[in-house]
C-alpha cells in the first residue's frame, strides 16, 4: 500500500478492509490545475483497492463520504477482476473544503484530474457509478470524456434545470437543511436513517440479522460506526455541495450524446425516494434512449445500502455489459 507522504497513515481512517487497499492519500486537484488562488486551492482524498483490470469509480452523493460505498467495496475489491476507486468530493470527508459555491461541473474536473493522477486514462477502461448528486456530477463526467468509460451508472439522480426543478420534496428538504447544523450525533443518525430509506422497509426484520432486528436498528448501527471514523463536513462545504446540486443542468441534447457514445448507461431508482424524485430519473431515460431504465418498488434514496445484494448484482451485470458492447 502506498500512503501520501504529507500526513500519517493514522490521519485517515478507514471503514474499508485495509487487506484489499493499494492506495490512500490526497490528489492535489487545483494544482494539477495550476490554480495558485487560495479561494481554489483543494485536493481529493481517494482510496483504491483491488488490483484487478476491470475498474471502477463510485461517486458519492451530497456530503457523504465514501465510507458510503461500504458495502461495494466490500464486494468488488474481493474479487480479482476488480479495482475500485471511491473518493471524498470537495466539501466533504477528508478533502479540502474550497470557497464556494461549488457547481458540478467543477466537481467533475475534480474527477478527471484524480483520474489523471492514478493513471486511469486509457480509451474504454472505467466503469463510472454515482449516487445522487454523485449521479450529477458523473453526467458531467460522462459528458467530458466519454471515450473512457465503458458503463455508466446514474442512481437515483437528476438532469436538473431551473433550481427550483433541483428542490426536493419537502420531507428531503427540511432533513437536507437541518442535518448538517445538528450537532448531537445521534439525532443527525435518526434523521438521516428515517429519509434514506422507505419507512416499511425499515420497520421490517434484517434479513441477514440472526439477533432480529429491524433494518432501522440495523442501519442505525452501521451509520454509526461509519460515522465515527468520518471526518464532519464543514458547513461551507455542506451549502457549497448544495447549491451545485441545486444548479445542475445536463440538457436534453448532452443526455442523447452521452446515451449514444457509451456502451452501457444504468438508470436505476426507487419509487419512495424522498430527496429526488423518481419523475427525474424518467427524464433522463425519455432522452437517454438507449440506456437500461429501472424501478425498485418500496426503495428509498440509497439504493446501494438498502438492496446490498441486489444492487451489487446488478452493477456486476452492467459492467459485463459494457464490456461486451465496447
Amino acid at each position: 500500500m502506498t500512503i501520501a507522504k504529507d500526513a500519517p497513515k493514522q490521519q485517515w481512517p478507514s471503514i474499508h478492509d485495509p487487506a484489499t487497499c493499494t492506495r490512500k492519500g490526497l490528489c492535489p486537484v487545483a494544482k494539477s490545475r495550476g490554480q495558485d488562488s487560495p479561494l481554489e486551492s483543494h485536493s481529493l482524498y481517494f482510496e483504491q483497492y483491488g488490483t484487478g483490470p476491470v475498474k471502477v469509480v463510485f461517486v458519492s452523493g451530497l456530503i457523504d463520504s465514501l465510507n458510503s460505498w461500504a458495502a461495494q467495496v466490500k464486494h468488488f475489491s474481493r474479487l480479482p477482476q476488480y479495482s475500485i476507486l471511491v473518493f471524498d468530493n470537495r466539501g466533504a470527508g477528508n478533502s479540502d473544503t474550497p470557497m464556494g459555491p461549488y457547481s458540478t461541473s467543477a466537481m467533475a474536473e475534480d474527477v478527471i484530474i484524480l483520474l489523471e493522477f492514478i493513471g486511469w486514462t486509457e480509451s474504454r477502461s472505467v466503469h463510472v457509478v454515482g449516487l445522487s448528486l454523485g449521479g450529477m456530477i458523473a453526467q458531467e463526467l460522462a459528458s467530458r470524456i466519454p471515450e473512457r468509460l465503458v458503463s455508466l451508472c446514474l442512481a437515483v439522480t437528476s438532469a436538473g434545470g431551473l433550481p427550483i426543478f433541483n428542490v426536493p420534496p419537502w420531507f428531503g428538504l427540511k432533513n437536507i437543511l437541518r442535518v448538517p447544523f445538528i450537532k448531537d450525533p445521534k439525532r443527525r443518525t435518526l434523521i438521516i436513517v428515517e429519509s434514506c430509506f422507505s419507512s416499511s422497509w425499515l420497520d421490517a426484520r434484517a434479513e441477514s440479522d440472526p439477533t432480529g432486528r429491524t433494518n432501522r436498528e440495523v442501519q442505525i448501527m452501521l451509520y454509526n460506526e461509519r460515522a465515527a471514523i468520518t471526518r464532519v463536513s464543514k458547513p461551507l462545504g455542506a451549502v457549497s455541495q448544495m447549491w451545485a446540486g441545486l444548479t445542475h443542468h445536463v440538457e436534453a441534447e448532452r443526455l442523447a450524446q452521452i446515451s449514444k457514445a457509451i456502451p452501457k448507461v444504468l438508470i436505476l431508482t426507487g419509487d419512495q425516494d424522498h430527496y429526488i424524485r423518481p419523475s427525474n430519473s424518467a427524464y433522463l431515460s425519455e432522452h437517454m434512449p438507449e440506456a437500461e431504465f429501472v424501478v425498485w418498488t418500496d426503495t428509498g434514496h440509497v439504493v446501494n445500502v438498502q438492496y446490498v445484494e441486489r444492487f451489487n448484482t446488478l452493477l456486476e451485470r452492467v459492467f459485463l455489459e459494457g464490456r461486451a458492447r465496447s
